[in-house]
């Protein structure tokens, strides 16, 4: 009987085993080593990938802004039929910049209003006349630029970003024709969200920006009934059952970077 077959058979898979079995070992002696990544073969090296993120926003781009700007703020609801918007809104702020996309804002805004109330109402036996009301609106926010890398070279220059905003709306009323009634002051808490553009003029130096926000406010006169005109006043259409309203302010900013 002729066993060289069998017997050569045995060699190779004793050999093959053999070299299977080192190169188990082999990988489990790299993966098990101190610092060692079992996952080496499944990533593109992330920490590479941040490292260059990195050091092209550093080169590239920005990381401070000055804001300084005009605008216009006004109101929808009673609070928007009540004033006579004295236009402009002037407006300063700083921005921060983390990366490419995510900054953060903080700032002030003013904005003046008048209101006419030339009947009686409820504040007081004669007729309110001439109402001065400002407001002082610090703030504090976050800005997400959109990645416009893959869109039109216009967009892309653009800088569209996103933007929500913490704010207090300090306000101040004066009753100019109406001695008898006292000044009004107090705050409120409020919200914003809106859209914005930064077009550049020189690009990482400066740019003109152009936001648009919607103002939720819980001014501390929103639900008065102070200015409702009493029964009998029929002369007069004004008179106001609270001064509810949504804030809408369109602001042109001058921006510095560096």
């Amino acid at each position: 009987m002729n066993y060289w077959p069998l017997l050569l058979l045995l060699i190779c898979s004793s050999t093959w085993g053999q070299t299977f079995e080192d190169e188990i070992v082999d990988i489990m002696g790299d993966d098990l080593e101190v610092g060692g990544d079992i996952f080496s073969n499944f990533n593109d090296d992330p920490q590479g990938e941040q490292v260059a993120k990195d050091e092209r926003f550093y080169r590239h781009g920005r990381f401070y802004s000055l804001n300084v700007g005009l605008g216009v703020t006004t109101f929808t609801g009673n609070r928007g039929n009540a004033y006579n918007d004295n236009h402009p809104t002037y407006s300063v702020s700083f921005t921060h910049f983390f990366d490419f996309q995510n900054a953060a804002v903080m700032g002030i805004q003013f904005s003046s209003h008048t209101m006419i109330l030339d009947s009686v109402t409820a504040i007081d036996d004669e007729a309110v006349g001439r109402v001065d009301t400002s407001f002082l609106r610090p703030f504090v926010g976050y800005r997400f630029y959109f990645d416009t890398a893959d869109l039109s070279r216009a967009i892309t220059y653009a800088n569209p970003y996103f933007t929500v905003r913490f704010e207090y709306w300090y306000q101040n009323n004066k009753f100019v024709e109406n001695g008898s009634i006292p000044n009004q002051s107090g705050g409120g808490i409020g919200a914003s969200f809106g859209l914005g553009l930064e077009l550049p003029i020189e690009i990482k130096e400066s740019y003109w920006g152009i936001e648009l926000l919607l103002h939720q406010v819980n001014t501390f006169d929103r639900e008065t009934t102070d200015y409702r005109r009493l029964p009998g006043e029929t002369d007069s259409p004004y008179g106001y059952e609270d001064l509810n309203g949504t804030g809408v302010s369109f602001v042109v900013n001058y921006v510095f970077s560096w």
